[in-house]
């Protein structure tokens, strides 16, 4: 059978990353999927911080982020238990169903004059992390560990392209039609990310799993959330309930043909459960607390020194300092995140944004002006944004499709919010026991660094080991 030749699509996007022939299609729809969930979310993000600051202030914004985490508490579980029954296009659909509506019910209470400052900033946040998550599992469940390496970053660009487009969109809305309006414009990009979802399911469901012999494993039927990882041939194979592979080894237990069906449909235990059995997440949610515990020390800091301009103001700067933010993001997903994956791989990458962290808050601790507090965060959230978002995603390729639907949102869901709990904890201890100042906090963020890095060590050290477990 003639090789394949790669199409233009396929040789333009080789210009960012390792493309191979059939492959552009695909990667450049889940681009554009992301775009628009990254344009919906960047829009409401926007729109929430002049609603919260004018609300109540930096310190009570840093307070709601906490109360995020209770209710993660209980929708993660939710979700977890939903990913268990239904396959993953009903899944999707669903949920970001539920997200769509609640935009249109804000924009009708903030039009009726309701104070929706406080409850907008709880869902805000609930939805960036349940729905993007949401889509980073579904990516991870159409590629194996080699695929996705290659091709994330090029799908993460989009993310990275849409964060532009809704921060831009946004303060550029906000005067000639009100603060309230681009919520509407949001739950449509909101609809239509969801229908390209739709086609790239029914796409890869055929290219993967209709054309293969009869009786596989498929994610056509099953529910999202299975006991089957995705080999290196494409292939799900499933893997015991009791023992879904020993991490102490990175082996993965492979059931008996005879009974990989009902052994591939078998909860191993709670989307918690799963991250607190393993080391390996459990390493993954330790590590997104500290990073969110530091980045959100960070936004306080930010927040405080501008906390006393009229709300038009915030808006606008808020609106400047995320465009800023995302267009440093695209740079460097553009040209140098695929780039420093292929030449230096994941145990490397994944020091390189707790190295800038540290940088900044030093600065910080030295100089804690406006100024240097705006591009320490530029820098950090950038990267975070770009590199370390990517890093997110290709740590769940070498898991089961439980771990990827359930477990991540236990970890980009709740262990997030644990972050923002502990610095909102530092906040109100620093704020009304302590009396530090801006100074004080940075020299905290550092301590806190030091623990990052250790944790980004042996993650690296661990994936390297699952990555060649799922190579057969």
């Amino acid at each position: 059978m003639p090789e394949r030749q790669p199409s233009l699509l396929d040789r333009f996007l080789r210009l960012f990353t390792e493309v191979r022939p059939g492959e552009g299609a695909t990667a450049l729809l889940l681009a554009l999927n992301v775009f628009l969930l990254l344009t919906s979310y960047s829009m409401v993000k926007v729109l929430r911080e002049p609603l919260i600051l004018a609300g109540g202030g930096a310190a009570v914004k840093s307070y709601t982020s906490a109360g995020q985490a209770l209710l993660l508490l209980v929708l993660v579980p939710a979700y977890g238990v939903l990913a268990a029954r239904v396959p993953r296009r009903t899944l999707i659909r669903a949920v970001t169903g539920f997200f769509l509506a609640c935009m249109v019910g804000f924009y009708a209470l903030a039009r009726m004059g309701v104070a929706v400052g406080v409850p907008f900033y709880l869902w805000v946040g609930v939805f960036s992390l349940m729905v993007i998550a949401q889509f980073w599992s579904f990516a991870n469940d159409l590629y194996t560990t080699e695929e996705g390496k290659r091709l994330f970053p090029l799908i993460q660009f989009g993310a990275a392209l849409g964060a532009v487009a809704g921060s831009a969109l946004t303060g550029l809305l906000i005067r000639p039609i009100g603060l309230y309006e681009p919520l509407l414009l949001a739950a449509g990009v909101l609809a239509a990310a969801t229908g390209i979802t739709m086609v790239v399911d029914a796409r890869e469901r055929r290219r993967t799993e209709e054309a293969r012999a009869p009786g596989p494993l498929t994610s056509g039927t099953l529910p999202a959330a299975t006991l089957q990882y995705r080999a290196e041939s494409g292939e799900f194979k499933a893997v015991t309930a009791s023992e879904a592979y020993s991490k102490a080894s990175g082996q993965f237990k492979v059931v008996r043909p005879g009974v990989a069906e009902r052994e591939a449909v078998r909860s191993t235990g709670g989307s918690f459960g799963l991250v607190l059995r393993s080391p390996y997440l459990l390493a993954i949610a330790l590590l997104v607390v500290v990073l969110n515990c530091v980045n959100s020390t960070g936004e306080y800091l930010l927040g405080h020194t501008v906390q006393s301009w009229t709300p038009d103001q915030i808006g606008r700067f808020y609106a400047g300092y995320q465009t800023s933010v995302n267009l440093l993001s695209l740079a460097l997903q553009l040209f140098v995140v695929a780039r420093l994956l292929k030449i230096f791989g994941v145990r490397f990458a994944l020091l390189v944004l707790p190295i800038i962290a540290l940088t900044g808050y030093a600065a910080l601790a030295f100089l804690p002006v406006l100024v240097i507090v705006r591009w320490a965060k530029t820098a950090e959230n950038a990267t975070d944004y770009s590199l370390q978002n990517t890093l997110r995603a290709v740590l769940f390729l070498p898991t089961t499709r439980e771990e990827k639907y359930s477990a991540k949102q236990a970890i980009d869901g709740f262990f997030v919010r644990i972050g923002d709990v502990v610095s909102a904890g530092l906040v109100y201890a620093g704020t009304h026991w302590l009396a530090i100042q801006a100074r004080q906090f940075a020299l905290v963020n550092l301590a806190f660094v030091m623990v990052w890095i250790v944790l980004a060590v042996f993650i690296g050290r661990r994936y390297e080991r699952l990555a060649a477990a799922t190579a057969t």
